[in-house]
């Protein structure tokens, strides 16, 4: 059984670059659509044909072939209970999970009854594609990908979704989480139409800010995504979050300028560790995985001493000593950095 997914302490006293958040908060336009929202509004089931409309357009699809969650997490339960669940008298359900990734995955599939097939890192974090097409049995019915990957930020090419997607069962899914695609600046999502046994999941949680009200999609063919869309509660995304996200999809401004604040803040963190001798992994995402090694947790905890919170990854496959480090907002790298560099040479 896999444990439970641990969501990291409340710690909201300073900087927060501990879950890849823009600390930078939503778009000032999202905060003027919220305070203009009829309180009336409150007490009725909330319309979705607005909020559909807006996000379908941004991603450059039909409105059937969109479906909203009350975050990208409820949209992967979903489609782990669709997929996952075992029939009577059948075969477990099977899905293949490459690590070191995003732990819902096995939360999910082991909620929903399924069986983990989990496939180890290859060397410096490279997609591990020969691996993954031999996890791949009759029994498969989903396997997680992510582009960029979480924790490490690699980017998985379209040939090796392509190459899973040709090889899984016709009844399997290959789910593409794609949470961090705007920074990475590329998305599957105009390969579709070829190959409608993938289903690509976003969030707007990371480049919009709005994590806090709780929205995500998935993409796909409306086929593929009708039994996931029995799976998802009515109602599930909140008349706050259907007010927000046209006004934070209509400021274009401020994500293009938090896409350059990322960045320039990886640009900052990539010199920073080369500075001071630190194995880093460029990064598709808003975060930069780096190799600290036996001093990480000491790091860690010196810092969270400062204010300053960043993520633990090293209990992932191949990421012992490693911290994760959300790069944002410029000026909070440039404070995460002096923390940085104040702590190991106090160390040395």
């Amino acid at each position: 059984m896999s444990p439970n997914y641990l969501r990291p302490a409340e710690l909201f006293d300073g900087l927060r670059l501990h879950q890849n958040e823009n600390t930078g908060g939503c778009s000032p336009k999202v905060v003027e659509a919220l305070a203009n929202m009829p309180r009336d509004r409150v007490g009725f089931y909330p319309a979705y044909k607005a909020m559909e409309a807006a996000a379908a357009k941004y991603f450059g699809v039909d409105q059937d072939h969109l479906v909203l969650t009350n975050g990208l997490d409820e949209g992967i339960m979903a489609l782990s209970v669709a997929c996952l669940r075992p029939k009577p008298g059948g075969p477990v359900p099977e899905a293949v999970i490459p690590e070191p990734t995003f732990e819902i995955y096995n939360v999910d599939t082991d909620v929903a009854g399924g069986r983990e097939v989990t496939v180890p890192p290859a060397p410096d974090f490279a997609f591990p594609l020969d691996a993954v097409l031999a996890a791949i049995t009759p029994a498969t019915r989903v396997a997680f990908l992510t582009n960029p990957n979480n924790p490490t930020g690699q980017m998985l090419s379209k040939a090796d979704v392509k190459a899973v997607a040709k090889a899984v069962p016709p009844e399997a899914i290959v789910f593409l989480d794609e949470a961090y695609a705007e920074f990475a600046g590329e998305t599957f999502i105009p390969e579709l139409p070829q190959f409608p046994n993938v289903i690509v999941g976003r969030t707007f949680s990371k480049a919009f800010g709005l994590a806090g009200l709780r929205v995500g999609a998935l993409i796909g063919d409306p086929d593929r995504l009708a039994p996931i869309v029995r799976a998802i509660p009515v109602y599930s995304v909140s008349v706050a979050a259907a007010t927000a996200l046209p006004a934070a999809l209509e400021d274009g401004a401020y994500l293009d300028d938090y896409l350059r604040q990322v960045k320039e803040s990886k640009a900052l963190l990539y010199k920073a560790c080369d500075t001071l001798g630190l194995t880093y992994w460029k990064s598709g995402g808003n975060f930069v995985l780096v190799r600290i090694g036996d001093r990480s947790k000491d790091v860690i905890a010196a810092l969270a001493a400062k204010k300053i919170y960043i993520r633990d990854r090293s209990n992932d496959a191949g990421c012992a000593g490693c911290v994760r480090i959300a790069t944002g907002q410029v000026a909070h790298t440039q404070q995460l950095i002096a923390a940085l560099e104040e702590v190991l040479c106090a160390a040395r």
